[in-house]
């Protein structure tokens, strides 16, 4: 018997759950009616519906069509389906519908094989992937098809979609009646993933039983893997996020994003690294403790590792949220960066120049160099260490936030 997620599958756009701002979009109904759609790629989370939209769109366009997998079906099988279909379309003038699901794992070569057919007008190409076609998919390739992204499903449009698995003859026949809050608990573990429901759902009429409580179904599904590429978008959508939060002083949300990172399997040095980095980019010397924090977490994981290596993490990320923020000594150094690559290598004064030889000395290095500890505070009023060129350049800029306000006190101090 087939998995009830293919038992149940929709059949025409009407009837397909969730993302209804493209299936209703008259684009895509006048394109199926007049058998003229553009070629597509079709990307988004698993369980989305990719594949089901495709199969419904090649069903209501009518032609003639092929179905292949990037992960088994190679070139070769793709060119010869070509052939054919050019044979098609020049006796015919018919148009055939390929579709490449998992088509980013084709390479830059194979997916230029499509190139010359689809400005042809021989095929019409339908690709299906997770990755976002940006870094996935040849530029050329993409100029020529329209992305769609399928948005994750809702709580809603997975309620839906379980509803219709209990419409199933066999389910209906295992599962007299299923309670609302297990209909939630389902809709909450399938995290927008339709066919992680309708697996669940299968899984829980196998098991089922009167009196089947939220506990039990708990127990007959156990823990849920979470959805993570550490390749993909969600490696770069969860450190984004967390990076942002910490930035904008959320701790919960900074937290709520290490975990999501932790509990998906993210190597915890990735994490402390980007840590470090943001201690020192985004809050410097507003609070140097900060980077000491990280780094002091960082030495903790080493010594204990997982799974308690996480405590002096979230202490870390807890720290560094709250911690008062600037990012001056971060473009203290694109500034100086700039000028280094405007100006090439220009000479530092002669006076903080050791005379390591007798030349050197004749040239006037080091002639009237000033120690800055004989002198009251420190430092000395007026004395240029800058070359000549840019002797009045201001990178530093400190910020009236955190320490650095008594930093910035004591640079106008020096500077006047």
């Amino acid at each position: 018997m087939k998995p009830l997620a293919e038992r149940v599958r929709p059949e025409s756009l009407d009837e397909f759950v969730g993302n209804k701002e493209i299936t209703d979009a008259q684009w895509l109904k006048r394109g199926v009616l007049e058998k003229n759609l553009p070629s597509l790629i079709i990307y988004g989370d698993p369980g989305v519906g990719k594949t089901t939209l495709a199969r419904i769109i090649i069903k209501e366009l009518g032609l003639p069509y092929k179905i292949f997998s990037a992960v088994t079906s190679g070139i070769k099988e793709v060119r010869d389906f070509i052939e054919e279909a050019d044979k098609n379309h020049q006796e015919k003038g018919t148009k055939t519908v390929l579709f490449v699901d998992e088509i980013h794992r084709f390479n830059k070569a194979q997916q230029d094989a499509f190139l010359p057919w689809i400005e042809k007008g021989v095929i019409i190409l339908i690709g299906a992937t997770t990755e976002n076609p940006g870094f996935y998919i040849n530029a050329p390739l993409l100029s020529r098809v329209k992305t769609i992204n399928l948005k994750k499903l809702t709580k809603d449009d997975i309620k839906k979609i379980v509803c219709r698995g209990l419409q199933d003859a066999d389910v209906k026949e295992r599962i007299k009646d299923l309670p609302e809050e297990i209909i939630d608990f389902i809709s909450d573990y399938a995290n927008g993933d339709g066919r992680v429901a309708l697996n669940a759902l299968e899984l829980i009429s196998f098991n089922y039983r009167e009196g089947l409580s939220v506990d039990d179904v708990h127990k007959i599904l156990q823990k849920k893997s979470l959805p993570y590429d550490k390749k993909g978008d969600s490696h770069y959508n969860l450190i984004s996020a967390f990076i942002k939060s910490m930035r904008g002083s959320d701790p919960d949300a900074a937290v709520y994003y290490l975990a999501r990172m932790l509990e998906s399997g993210e190597d915890p040095y990735f994490i402390l690294r980007r840590m470090v980095i943001f201690a020192s980019e985004d809050i410097g010397n507003a609070d140097p403790h900060a980077l000491m924090v990280v780094v002091s977490a960082f030495n903790a994981f080493d010594l204990i590792g997982m799974p308690e290596g996480f405590i002096p993490l979230s202490q870390a990320v807890c720290y560094l949220a709250l911690a008062p923020k600037s990012n001056s000594s971060y473009l203290a150094y694109l500034k100086a960066k700039e000028d280094v690559n405007k100006h090439g290598s220009l000479t530092p004064p002669l006076y903080i120049l050791n005379p390591v030889t007798r030349i050197m000395k004749a040239q006037g290095y080091g002639k009237g160099y000033k120690y800055p500890h004989d002198y009251p505070g420190g430092y000395i009023k007026g004395v240029t260490y800058l070359p000549e060129d840019i002797k009045n350049k201001r990178y530093y800029e400190p910020k009236d936030i955190g320490y650095e306000k008594i930093l910035k006190e004591r640079l106008k101090k020096i500077k006047e």
